[in-house]
């Protein structure tokens, strides 16, 4: 195994992070120079601009656009207002009741929106101010906020999953949405009840029990947002359109909603449009690089190296998850997340596959993974981003993060070593 390739990677890739240059840059010029290593630089420079470009050429990343689109709508049309009134009403007596009504409207928004940095913003803005006056610290209120935000990666329609799909060499789009939905659940049953522990040993005052008749009269006013899952996931698992049609047909529908909620105007759509306009810049950018260190990897067979390594040191399943789990964990830290599934997958999806795992497990193993990087220092956006919306700092934060990381990976370690958490909806409905 030639050592040089890998290290010129490594320690490029390193080095440009370290000294600030953006996680897009920093991707394509290491695989630049490892090309450089292995092939004159004409060569080199075409095949990698090649690569960024063929990297986007596929039907299925046109649903990222549109997603985007579609969560931009959402969060302006006044949706996360009816999810967190509704949520209010199941839990908000409960034991640190906003912030399990923090963690359920989050759920909710996600599963709606696809997108954890809008759910944390939307989220933190609206019921940050709320836990502060009723005697919540801003800094576990910004913890459960940033944490439960990730739940919406998991749970479909997202984003993350499509460019799974993509990586993997095109496991169904229609079965990871659905293998989601309990391990996103799942995790976000953990997040309340560390939440709801911590909201007791910190003796948080309860607030309203709700009739049946509040209930009941919120559900109402929520069932239009809702009804997007049934249409998006819906079409999707009955084959009446694709993930992309759906994407498309998702925008469609939020921008009827939040004309009809008078929460968007023909005056606000610019702005919206140019919002999503630069996400989706940001986000094909990184998919288009990514894929080029991709096939630099291939090209180099690291994949098949380290495939090779990992099963030289054990056999057993449960030792290998355990270790491609750990090195997740790790790389989740330091890299976002669209990248990370874009290059680990194909080093790691082979050697699951040898051991006979479902591709589609993995996919709801690797997402749920880097959901907790996106909550850590250096790179974690949703940590940014809620901490910003809280007004609060990182340092501060960590301590009620702690218990909130350990839940999200214990979520983790069920889904990883128990596949039917995954694979029983999907089963349920032949796919």
């Amino acid at each position: 195994m030639d050592i040089i390739p890998i290290l010129v990677l490594v320690l490029s890739f390193v080095c440009f992070l370290a000294i600030g240059v953006p996680v897009a840059w920093s991707i394509a010029i290491s695989a630049l120079l490892t090309m450089l290593v292995s092939i004159p630089a004409m060569p080199a420079f075409t095949t990698i601009s090649q690569r960024i470009g063929t990297g986007l050429d596929s039907f299925a990343l046109l649903a990222i656009p549109f997603f985007v689109l579609s969560g931009q709508l959402m969060n302006k049309g006044g949706i996360a207002h009816r999810l967190i009134a509704f949520a209010k009403t199941l839990v908000g007596a409960l034991p640190g009741g906003l912030a399990l009504i923090n963690v359920i409207g989050a759920m909710l928004m996600g599963a709606i929106a696809g997108s954890a940095m809008a759910s944390a913003s939307a989220m933190g803005s609206i019921l940050g101010p709320e836990m502060e006056k009723e005697g919540y610290s801003k800094e576990f209120g910004a913890a459960v906020n940033i944490t439960s935000a990730t739940t919406g990666l998991v749970i479909p329609p997202s984003n993350v999953l499509i460019v799974y799909s993509l990586a993997s060499g095109g496991v169904s789009i229609a079965a990871l949405f659905l293998a989601g939905y309990i391990p996103g659940i799942l995790t976000g049953l953990f997040l309340m009840i560390v939440a709801s522990f911590w909201a007791k040993k910190k003796k948080y005052k309860l607030g309203k029990r709700s009739s049946l008749r509040e209930v009941f009269k919120t559900f109402i006013v929520a069932v239009p947002s809702l009804f997007l899952l049934v249409v998006v996931i819906g079409g999707i698992v009955s084959g009446i359109f694709t993930a992309t049609e759906a994407s498309a047909i998702a925008v469609l529908y939020t921008l009827l909603l939040g004309f009809y909620y008078k929460e968007i105007s023909f005056k606000s759509l610019p702005s919206i449009l140019l919002d999503s306009s630069a996400t989706t810049a940001i986000v094909m950018l990184l998919i288009g690089t990514s894929m080029s260190m991709s096939w630099v990897l291939s090209y180099e067979s690291i994949p098949q190296n380290i495939s090779s390594v990992l099963l030289g040191i054990s056999d057993n399943p449960i030792i290998i998850l355990l270790i491609i789990n750990l090195l997740l964990l790790f790389v989740g830290v330091f890299m976002d997340m669209t990248p990370a599934v874009l290059i680990f997958t194909p080093i790691f999806l082979p050697v699951v596959i040898k051991l006979g795992m479902d591709p589609v497990h993995f996919g709801i193993i690797m997402v749920l993974n880097l959901c907790v990087g996106l909550c850590t220092p250096p790179v974690g956006s949703v940590l940014f981003v809620g901490v910003g919306v809280a007004k609060t700092t990182i340092e501060k934060v960590i301590k009620p993060l702690v218990p909130l990381f350990l839940a999200m990976i214990l979520a983790l370690f069920l889904v990883t070593y128990f596949p039917q958490l995954s694979l029983w909806l999907p089963s349920l409905f032949d796919l």
